[in-house]
């Protein structure tokens, strides 16, 4: 799943606006700039589209978990290296921190989606990846999840929306 996607479900969910957006980034002191904002929030067949990079993606998730539960003491967001991919996993996890969700959050909110997963299912997604257990999260469980966050935090709201 692309990133543009996942920016732009989690900010209909959320109920972001692009100054709230900005902050979101501001605080991992990275200067978003509203067009260039504007050019990763368009869909792929729209002009001006602009590929949301696996480093973009990660500054607003860490900034995302600040802002909704405070910056820890003495450490600092982690850039990502040239090369290193964000995957759907860590997507998943940073989320997953940012709401302060637990396993049964996650379980209910994929039920929202018509979604189900076990717990065991749900924690083979976060283990670390040379775990025997692991399990890599697949577009189709992150869309799910996706949607029924939408649909439990927006109930009112159009479902296409977003998209």
């Amino acid at each position: 799943m692309i990133h543009n996607d996942v920016l732009r479900r989690l900010r209909f969910a959320l109920q972001l606006n692009d100054g709230a957006t900005i902050d979101i980034f501001k605080r991992v002191d990275y200067p978003m700039e509203l067009e260039y904002l504007h050019g990763i929030m368009r869909k792929e067949e729209e002009n001006g589209f602009i590929l949301c990079r696996d480093k973009i993606m990660c500054f607003f998730l860490d900034g995302l978990i600040i802002q909704r539960r405070g910056k820890k003491e003495g450490s600092q967001p982690r850039v990502m290296e040239p090369g290193e991919i964000l995957s759907n996993n860590e997507v998943l996890r940073k989320i997953r921190i940012a709401l302060d969700y637990k396993d049964d959050d996650m379980i209910d909110t994929l039920k929202y989606a018509n979604f189900r997963i076990s717990k065991g299912e749900l924690s083979a997604l976060f283990r670390k990846v040379d775990h025997r257990s692991y399990k890599p999260c697949g577009d189709q469980l992150l869309r799910n999840f996706l949607q029924g966050l939408v649909k439990k935090l927006r109930p009112d709201a159009k479902a296409a929306a977003h998209d």
